[in-house]
C-alpha cells in the first residue's frame, strides 16, 4: 500500500483528469435534497470509477477493496468533496451494508452480493424506520416467517423514509421474526429483493418538490432463507453495527461540503450587502467557529451520537442563516411551478437534519445513557 499522501496524490490526479473530460459537467451534482440531478450520469461516473479501482477501498483487499488505512480512506473523502465530485449513488450498499455483510455475512453472502456492490451493478436501500417506529427503531412491526417448507423468508410490513427506493433493486430489512417478541428481541436483518410481486415502492414527496426516500410495502414478499444476516433473532446487533458504519468517516467529505456552503453564503453577503449588518456579520462569524470546532472534533474522535447532534443542529443553522443573508428574495421561488435556489433547497432539506440516522431526541437519550450506565435491557 502506497503512503498516505502517495494515496491521495493518486486519486487528486485520477479525480482531476477524470472530471475534467466525458463528466465535467457532473461536478457539484446531486447531494441531499438533489439526489433526483443527472442520477443516471452519476451512476455511470461511479461505475467508471469502480472499473478504475475507486470503489470501495477500505474494504479488504480479499473483497475487492484497496484494504486502505482510516487514515487513507479519510483522505480518500477529502479529496472527492474537494473535487466537487459528484454526490456518489452507492453510499448504501458500499458504506452501510458492504461492511455489515464483511463482518456479520456468511461465505455465501459475501460471494454473491459484494462484488456486484463494488462494481455498482445492485444498488441497495436501508428498510429500518416505520410509521409506528421512526426514532425508535426497536419498535418495529414489519415481519417475517418461514414458508412451510423452510426455503424462503415471507415479509409483510411497512417501511418509510426509505432513501432511495426507487432506485434500488435490494432493500436489507429489519423484520421481527418470532412472534410474540418484544423490544430489540426477535429481530432479525433480511437481504431482500424489491424486484418482485408483493413489493409496492411509493416515492414521498418533500418540503423541496422531490421524492428522494419513500415508502415500501411488503406484502407476502419473498428471500431466500440463508439471506438472513447474523442469526436469526439476532437483528438488532447487525443492524446497530450497521448504523456504526453509517456515522463513520464517509461523514469527513460532508465537512468539507459544509465549508463550501458557508464559504458561497458569505461571498453572497458580501455581494448583496449582508455583510454590512453586524447581526448577521456576527452569526457567519459564529458558523465559522462551529464549523472549526466540528472539524476538530472530528479529528478527535467524538461520540457518533455527540458528532451527530453537533453537525445537524450547524447545518440546520446554516440554512436559518441562509434565509436572513437572502433576505425577502428568499420567499419568492426561481421558477414555477416550485423551482427552488440552492438557499431555499439548504433550508428546507436541512430541517430533516436533526430527524433522520437518529432524531435529536434519541441522541441526547443514548448519551445519557451511556452516561449514567444504563443496561441495555431498559435503555429507551
Amino acid at each position: 500500500m502506497d503512503s498516505v499522501e502517495d494515496f491521495r496524490a493518486g486519486f487528486r490526479d485520477w479525480l482531476e483528469q477524470e472530471l475534467s473530460g466525458e463528466y465535467a459537467e457532473l461536478r457539484g451534482s446531486g447531494g441531499p435534497g438533489r439526489e433526483h440531478e443527472a442520477f443516471a450520469e452519476r451512476l455511470a461516473w461511479e461505475r467508471h470509477m469502480a472499473a478504475h479501482g475507486w470503489t470501495c477501498v477500505g474494504w479488504p483487499e480479499e473483497h475487492g477493496g484497496r484494504g486502505a488505512s482510516i487514515e487513507a480512506q479519510i483522505a480518500f473523502h477529502e479529496e472527492y468533496a474537494l473535487a466537487d465530485a459528484p454526490a456518489r449513488v452507492n453510499h448504501i450498499g458500499e458504506q452501510l451494508l458492504g461492511p455489515t455483510l464483511i463482518a456479520f455475512g456468511t461465505e455465501e453472502h459475501k460471494s454473491r452480493f459484494l462484488e456486484p456492490i463494488r462494481r455498482v451493478e445492485e444498488l441497495w436501500c436501508q428498510g429500518y424506520s416505520e410509521p409506528g417506529a421512526g426514532s425508535d427503531l426497536a419498535g418495529v412491526r414489519t415481519r417475517a416467517r418461514l414458508s412451510e417448507d423452510g426455503s424462503e423468508w415471507i415479509v409483510d410490513g411497512q417501511k418509510t423514509w426509505t432513501s432511495l427506493a426507487h432506485e434500488a433493486q435490494w432493500c436489507f430489512v429489519l423484520a421481527r421474526t418470532e412472534p410474540g417478541s418484544r423490544r430489540h428481541a426477535g429481530l432479525s436483518y433480511l437481504l431482500v429483493p424489491l424486484d418482485q410481486p408483493g413489493v409496492e415502492v411509493r416515492p414521498i414527496v418533500q418540503l423541496t418538490g422531490t421524492s428522494e426516500f419513500n415508502e415500501v410495502f411488503f406484502d407476502g414478499a419473498r428471500t431466500p432463507a440463508s439471506y438472513v444476516v447474523g442469526d436469526t433473532g439476532d437483528g438488532w446487533r447487525v443492524a446497530m453495527a450497521t448504523l456504526g458504519f453509517e456515522r463513520g468517516i464517509s461523514t469527513v467529505g460532508q465537512q468539507i461540503g459544509f465549508r463550501r456552503e458557508l464559504r458561497e453564503l458569505i461571498a453572497l453577503a458580501e455581494r448583496n450587502g449582508a455583510m454590512d449588518d453586524p447581526l448577521l456579520r456576527d452569526r457567519l462569524a459564529r458558523a465559522w467557529t462551529g464549523l472549526q470546532a466540528m472539524a476538530a472534533n472530528a479529528r478527535r474522535g467524538v461520540d457518533p451520537s455527540v458528532a451527530k447532534l453537533y453537525w445537524a443542529a450547524w447545518h440546520r443553522g446554516l440554512g436559518e442563516l441562509a434565509m436572513d443573508v437572502c433576505g425577502a428574495a428568499s420567499t419568492i421561488a426561481e421558477g414555477e411551478p416550485y423551482e427552488l435556489d440552492q438557499w431555499q433547497r439548504l433550508f428546507l432539506f436541512s430541517r430533516a437534519d436533526t430527524i433522520y440516522a437518529g432524531s435529536d431526541e434519541i441522541q441526547r437519550n443514548i448519551i445519557a445513557e451511556r452516561l449514567l450506565g444504563l443496561p441495555k435491557e431498559v435503555r429507551v
